[in-house]
């Protein structure tokens, strides 16, 4: 195991929402569709809440009131709403968008995806702590896929000296084309079982309200 970073550790890590997505596969917008009892926003939410993340930025594509309305914001750890001015140009303009309103003191960012109701806080602070030992400026996890293949996921922690290296990424690309340049950037942490799921289809809603019991 690697000789952990002194810097790194008790450092002030920002989580990301990404949330600005604009719903084409759904023909609606989809962050505010109820899912056990809650909009499927907020499960993203409370698992950063809950986790050992020192703040939360919250990507949206506009101010969104109705969909802020409907929420249950944490009180701790703080939280601030980053509204990305164009939605359409893709996911890597909401990422540049939450890194530049993280807390100026934050060594790295743990990346995480609003449409995932299945996130959990310990699969957070799993990629936070492997951080701290981790001799790579990034962290990722890789589930199992179905036929025993690995299949990166989020959350994804990215430490502050790569957020210039985002500027360089366009449309959806994500962090994924940017490690697919650099790989020695990235230490990726097996985890069992599959990856949360992404909410982008009605199939996909129907699938997780048949799978979560009403309430959770």
């Amino acid at each position: 195991m690697a000789t952990p970073d002194p810097e790194r550790q008790g450092g002030f890590i920002s989580g990301v929402i990404l949330a600005a997505g604009l719903s084409r596969r759904m023909g609606r917008p989809k962050l505010a569709l109820p899912l056990g009892g809650k909009p499927l926003l907020q499960y993203a939410l409370d698992a950063a809440a809950k986790s050992r993340l020192d703040e939360i930025v919250l990507v949206v594509a506009a101010p969104e009131p109705a969909l802020l309305a409907a929420l249950e914001l944490p009180s701790r750890p703080p939280l601030h709403v980053a509204v990305n001015p164009e939605p359409s140009a893709g996911q890597a303009g909401s990422l540049r968008c939450g890194l530049a309103a993280a807390n100026p003191r934050a060594r790295a960012a743990a990346v995480l995806l609003g449409d995932q109701p299945g996130l959990t806080s310990p699969a957070i602070n799993r990629i936070v702590e492997a951080f701290t030992h981790a001799e790579t400026p990034a962290v990722r996890p890789v589930y199992s896929g179905s036929r025993g293949e690995d299949i990166p996921g989020h959350p994804v922690l990215v430490a502050n000296t790569l957020w210039p290296e985002v500027e360089s990424l366009r449309g959806d690309e994500g962090l994924r084309g940017l490690f697919s340049r650099q790989p020695d950037w990235l230490t990726t942490i097996p985890t069992p079982g599959p990856p949360p799921a992404d909410i982008d289809t009605w199939d996909d809603y129907r699938r997780a309200e048949d799978a979560r019991p009403p309430g959770t």
